[in-house]
């Protein structure tokens, strides 16, 4: 089996594009890491992949559809470089088909070819409506067959189907994502992956304050989004200390805010060694409490670096849509008791003076708890496609 993927915004990365596209080769070899025998070759402007023939096209078509970098992809056949054998192979291949219009559109990247891409077009358009009796339609056809001439062969295919786009997963460095049980979360991680990232989660939990099912749901999101990375690690942050120190000596008011200030300097503390340049969260302006700009504001003065939220203009039903399409609404709306819900007060401060904040942590030993916390936090790894044996 022989597909051709394309990829687009990678061509726009001039002298750094061969880094980009090897990157999306790592990815799409990883990704069909358990297929068997998988080449992968550079064309120009795009990947070739040659796969084994017994494989079913729509387990083939399902997995592309998830490596970031893949702008568009479709399964061809190839023929020697020459215009008859491309066309009676293309008729061959239509004989299955049903359609009454169709255009052919070739890209001749090969230009010692004899004829043009439009004299190209002409020729095998001409004999597949001899062959069939279908029109010809340049504007809005029932089947488009796509030719592309390179110096050694021919490949012709009838379909693109669309990949998500963006850069391969690694091209664009590491960062930890703050991962809850919620929707919001693991659709920001997707965002960070999507342009390129890879992305550590990290959880934070109340056990045993609380039961265990937050930390189930955060496996399962971790599970889900590493079909999109193939490798993830998973930080499971025990916050409950935390939480008991700041409620027994912080004002009730400012606790939602101190828990963030300190998620995030514990977050930093596990991003450091793992080569993370940035946090990523799945904050929406105005969302909650914690989450108005003047609390966001406090919030970020607690991080060393960058804070990323890519969901910051979004408003809950576009979460919910992306976060059904990338799989994890299902898990991500699961009943658990989540540690944010632990010692909430009444009436949380939406507008957090930053003053009264620094005051309030004089009477917390910060370092300490950060340390504890970072000490105690537990790692697991998850990989796609899982090694043998274990479901997919």
């Amino acid at each position: 089996m022989h597909v051709v993927v394309r990829y687009h915004e990678i061509a726009l990365k001039g002298k750094n594009r061969p880094f980009f596209v090897e990157k999306l080769a790592q990815s799409l070899r990883r990704a069909t890491a358990d297929f068997g025998a998988v080449k992968v070759r550079a064309l120009p402007g795009r990947l070739a992949l040659e796969l084994p023939e017994h494989l079913p096209w729509d387990t083939v078509k399902s997995r592309l559809s998830w490596v970031f970098g893949v702008a568009n992809f479709s399964r061809v056949g190839h023929t020697p470089p020459d215009l008859e054998s491309l066309k009676e192979a293309a008729i061959a291949s239509l004989q299955e088909r049903s359609f009454s219009s169709f255009r052919v559109t070739t890209k001749r990247s090969h230009k010692g070819f004899p004829l043009t891409s439009m004299e190209v077009d002409r020729e095998v358009g001409g004999a597949i409506r001899q062959a069939t009796g279908a029109r010809v339609d340049l504007e809005r056809p029932e089947l488009t067959v796509f030719v592309e001439v390179l110096k050694d062969r021919i490949l012709y295919s009838f379909e693109k189907h669309p990949g998500p786009g963006g850069f391969a997963v690694g091209s664009s460095g590491r960062v930890v994502a703050l991962l809850s049980g919620g929707i919001d979360s693991p659709v920001a991680a997707y965002r960070l992956m999507k342009r390129g990232c890879r992305v550590a989660f990290a959880h934070f939990h109340a056990f045993p304050l609380q039961d265990h099912t937050t930390i189930d749901k955060a496996r399962e999101l971790a599970r889900i989004l590493t079909r999109y990375q193939y490798r993830s690690r998973l930080l499971l942050v025990p916050f409950g200390p935390v939480q008991q120190a700041i409620v027994a000596g912080a004002p009730a008011p400012l606790r939602v805010v101190l828990y963030r200030r300190f998620m995030v300097r514990i977050a930093e503390a596990l991003a450091a060694p793992r080569g993370a340049k940035a946090l990523v969260t799945g904050e929406s302006l105005g969302q909650v409490a914690s989450q108005t700009l003047a609390n966001m504001a406090v919030i970020d003065q607690a991080a060393g670096g960058p804070m990323l939220r890519p969901l910051v203009g979004m408003d809950k039903e576009e979460i919910a849509a992306e976060a059904r399409r990338i799989g994890t609404f299902e898990v991500s709306t699961l009943p658990d008791q989540d540690c944010c819900q632990l010692f909430v007060p009444r009436n949380p401060a939406t507008a957090a003076r930053l003053e009264e904040v620094l005051r309030a942590e004089q009477a917390l030993d910060g370092a300490g708890l950060v340390v504890e916390a970072a000490r105690a936090t537990e790692e697991e790894r998850f990989e796609f496609p899982p090694p043998s044996g274990e479901p997919l």
